[in-house]
């Protein structure tokens, strides 16, 4: 893509790289009045544009280049801008002020260079195709896409960042990963032995397999899989691919040729104006070396983007002091943080360590020598934490009385730090190097909403780790304004979630349009009030979902029951109350799963698991999963989901109560109970704690003399422990606390809010929860009863519900038109079960692909008629 300049004798600014630097430096340069001053030629090697190498790791997961692509077409349509993608630049003449490329020589008068780095790959004897892949562009990921095909184990060579990314993506591909690191410790740059020993546990429990302090001496063919790697010492590992992420390498052949000096160990040198030793060269990003530092990060890069957009446009006041080098990632699902002088050692420095082995999870903080200052920090686990840290690191903020009060788990994260205490050069978004006073000016200019903040700042358009931050800061200053914070729900309801409760509690209301009639605005709703209303209304009454009055407000897994996968098809999750079953239902289950070609797993919620199903066929499994005994799990919903158990004093030699008879009698209370979050149980028979539930939302473990009731447990992203809450309660006592307790979370929870979090949110803590439920401190206690019993009253199996119902039924139906499934979702046969193809494998329809329906091309019935997407309410 080209732009024409109506004024060719503009000195010409050429930029030599495309990636994320030299995209945001272009921007820079375009909002700063480059274009008055120079003609603009970018020259980028690869022939996509710009991409967000950030998440490259998506592009397994669903994402597509376009998705990934930073800015658009418009962004590059200005005129004297012009973009010449695939053209690579080979040569650099300093005297003649010229550009070899691809496309022929070019001229220049300013040159930035931007050209980033490339992946170092040891010398290896007998690496080459296969088992010497690399993880740095979407070209590459494309390669390991097709050496995985067929492939069942891969390895990756080196722990670091980048290497942990690329086993998370042969994990994506479904192969066995395994991580061969050369130091004796993952992420060696980054975590200390704790932290890492805290990583390496988390991810082996994921299954990825770790090998440190191995060093790759040689690859030959395998003897079971394609490739043996040879470790100095003599052990091996075979693999069918290997994937080598040992860390970057700066690309600086262009400046080596063009006889600029250089870093000590590669890399452009560069002054605080990012400068090279020629005053006509800028270097940015990871191609440059500032005082003997290279950058791996692309906020450095964005920093140094800015000054030399800055210094070309004539604003010398800008400068590149270096950059926090500070890091919050989420690898294989992981928390991983890692902020300033993470490894202690400035002189004096002293830390402070929580190990909790058990969770896997570590956190330290650095003080300095006096205690008055944070210097860096180690989170492995529970990221949450990492913003307060940071802020207290950068700012250099006195340090509290007591900073392990930073790194306890008591309070659920670090104690917040409010938005008064950070000053106005506090670094809000590192990404786009947005201070605190830049987020004040940017409303005293006129942002009125957090939307217009972050399109004037962009604040918070770069990684997203600072929204959370970002949003206090925006709504603490709307306030010492003088403003009122805006927390209604949506524009329809000037409520809050729980307000909205109340109201439909007094007020008796049973539908949405009764509702918004007489508490909101409008006729129709949107998709943040519509949801929100539908739980609330099933919490009071729970009426069934599909009922004309609320079908409207569901979103698509609530709609149809089941949840929506990445290809389009369904799951069904029939409950297996307390994990229990017989072998004639299991025998069901296998015949059914069998019939209709279904995926099958069973879960850690001990119950099984069916994926694979089209919509039109949903109706016919569940008409013969309830015909076996079976009904809704409710896994599609906001919902109590399973009550996990161990068997108990039934069978187990440690066990002193009936677990399994508890968990029955829970489930089948609190089945189909809607509330703002998911909902988890379990019920262990011994302090053995098998059923782990202390991790859960309700969890029940049995001593001698009863039950321990623990809550506002969670695993998942943010694990929590739950909090003892009762001891010794009988059957009785429990039931009753934990329909008091249920029902007040339903009632005063935020939308979307889990129980670990409203338990984190309420003032007074879990003391005062005990106060309301065991006390009954607020005279609610029978209220809440009573409401339970209403809902436990009401329950009916909402799929044998729609099935008695044939006006329900209609929208079961892929195309509005013809029965048949869509004959485009295609699947791969893989351990002698079916899976999703992948988008490039469902593309170019491999041999080993099969499709759900016979091949009828995109949109095409049999006839040849076209088929219509199903989009209304319903269908004759």
């Amino acid at each position: 893509m080209t732009a024409t300049s109506s004024d060719p004798d503009r000195p010409i600014l050429a930029i030599i790289g495309h990636g994320m630097v030299a995209h945001h430096c272009v921007e820079q340069l375009v909002a700063s009045g480059a274009l008055a001053r120079y003609r603009i030629d970018i020259y980028g090697e690869e022939a996509l544009p710009a991409y967000d190498r950030v998440h490259l790791s998506e592009y397994f997961g669903g994402r597509d280049a376009a998705s990934l692509r930073l800015g658009s077409d418009a962004d590059y349509a200005h005129d004297g801008l012009a973009l010449h993608l695939g053209v690579k630049v080979t040569g650099l003449d300093r005297v003649g002020h010229t550009l070899a490329t691809s496309a022929g020589p070019r001229r220049y008068d300013k040159l930035i260079l931007a050209t980033g780095s490339y992946p170092f790959v040891p010398p290896v004897e007998g690496a080459a195709d296969t088992s010497r892949l690399v993880y740095r562009t979407l070209a590459d990921l494309d390669e390991i896409r097709a050496a995985a095909a067929g492939a069942r184990r891969g390895v990756v060579v080196g722990g670091g960042l980048l290497g942990l990314e690329a086993a998370n993506a042969l994990r994506q591909l479904g192969l066995e990963a395994h991580v061969v690191e050369f130091a004796p410790r993952l992420m060696p740059a980054q975590l200390d032995a704790e932290g890492s020993a805290a990583l390496r546990a988390r991810i082996e429990a994921l299954g990825v397999q770790v090998h440190v302090s191995c060093a790759t001496e040689s690859i030959k063919p395998g003897l079971r899989y394609r490739h043996r790697m040879n470790f100095v010492g003599g052990e091996a590992l075979e693999t069918d691919l290997v994937v080598f992420s040992a860390g970057i390498r700066p690309r600086d052949e262009l400046p080596k040729l063009g006889g600029l000096a250089m870093g000590a160990r590669g890399g452009v040198a560069i002054d605080e104006c990012c400068r090279s030793s020629d005053p006509d060269i800028y270097a940015i990003g990871e191609c440059a070396v500032w005082e003997g530092q290279s950058f791996g990060l692309v906020a450095p890069g964005y920093q140094m983007a800015r000054v030399a957009a800055a210094q070309l446009c004539g604003d010398g006041t800008l400068r590149f002091q270096g950059a926090d080098m500070s890091t919050k990632l989420k690898l294989l699902g992981v928390d991983v943080g890692s902020i300033g002088d993470a490894h202690g050692v400035t002189p004096g420095a002293r830390s402070y360590r929580y190990v909790d082995e058990a969770g896997a999870s570590y956190r330290r903080v650095v003080v300095s020598a006096d205690g008055k200052r944070i210097l860096g920090a180690i989170l492995v686990g529970d990221n949450s934490y990492y913003d307060t840290l940071l802020q207290y690191t950068v700012n250099a903020m006195a340090a509290p009385t007591e900073p392990a009060s930073l790194i306890l788990p008591s309070s659920g994260g670090a104690p917040l730090l409010g938005a008064d205490a950070l000053p106005d050069s506090a670094t809000i978004c590192s990404c786009h190097n947005v201070s605190k006073g830049a987020v004040c000016a940017a409303i005293d200019t006129g942002c009125a909403t957090l939307g217009d903040v972050k399109s004037c700042t962009k604040a918070s358009t770069g990684c997203g780790g600072c929204t959370a931050l970002l949003k206090q800061v925006f709504e603490h200053e709307l306030t010492r304004r003088g403003v009122k914070v805006d927390k209604s729900l949506c524009e329809h309801f000037a409520y809050t979630r729980q307000e909205l409760y109340g109201l439909v509690r007094v007020g008796a209301i049973e539908s949405f349009d009764e509702l918004l009639a007489r508490h909101g605005r409008g006729s129709l709703g949107c998709d943040i009030c519509k949801p929100v209303v539908a739980s609330i209304l099933a919490s009071c009454w729970n009426q069934a979902i599909l009922d004309p009055k609320r079908v409207v407000l569901q979103d698509t897994n609530d709609m149809f029951m089941a949840n929506m996968q990445k290809n389009g098809t369904y799951s069904v999750v029939p409950r297996i109350a307390g994990g229990e079953i017989t072998p004639d239902k299991l025998v069901a289950l296998g015949r059914i799963g069998q019939k209709y070609g279904l995926y099958t797993k069973i879960t850690g919620g001990q119950r099984i698991d069916f994926f694979g199903a089209q919509l039109h066929e949903l109706p016919e499994i569940w008409s013969e999963l309830i015909e076996a005994g079976f009904e809704t799990g409710h896994a599609y919903g906001k919902s109590t989901r399973t009550v996990k158990s161990c068997v108990g004093s039934t069978w187990c030699r440690y066990g002193v109560q009936d677990s399994v008879k508890m968990a029955l009698n829970l489930e089948n209370r609190y089945k189909g109970l809607r509330a703002p979050h998911k909902l988890k149980f379990a019920v262990s028979g011994c302090t053995r704690e098998c059923a782990e539930a202390q991790s859960k939302d309700i969890g029940v473990i049995a001593t001698e003399r009863g039950w321990n009731l623990y809550v506002c447990g969670n695993g998942g992203m943010r694990p929590r422990h739950a909090e003892l809450f009762a001891t010794d309660l009988d059957d009785a006592g429990l039931i009753q606390t934990i329909d008091r307790l249920l029902m007040f979370y339903i009632r005063t929870a935020d939308k979307l809010q889990r129980t670990s979090v409203w338990r984190e949110s309420l003032e007074g803590g879990l003391d005062y929860l005990k106060e309301v439920i065991l006390q009954d401190s607020l005279g609610l206690g029978a209220e809440l009863e009573a409401q339970m019993q209403v809902v436990v009253d009401n329950y009916e199996c909402e799929w044998a519900n729609a099935l008695s119902d044939p006006e329900k039924l209609k929208r079961f139906r892929t195309f509005v038109n013809q029965r048949g499934g869509d004959p485009d979702i295609v699947f791969v046969d893989e351990r002698g079960q079916k899976r999703p193809a992948n988008m490039a494998m469902a593309a170019s329809s491999p041999p080993a692909a099969h499709t759900a329906a016979p091949a009828l091309g995109a949109g095409t019935a049999p006839g040849g008629k076209k088929v219509i997407p199903l989009i209304e309410e319903s269908v004759s």
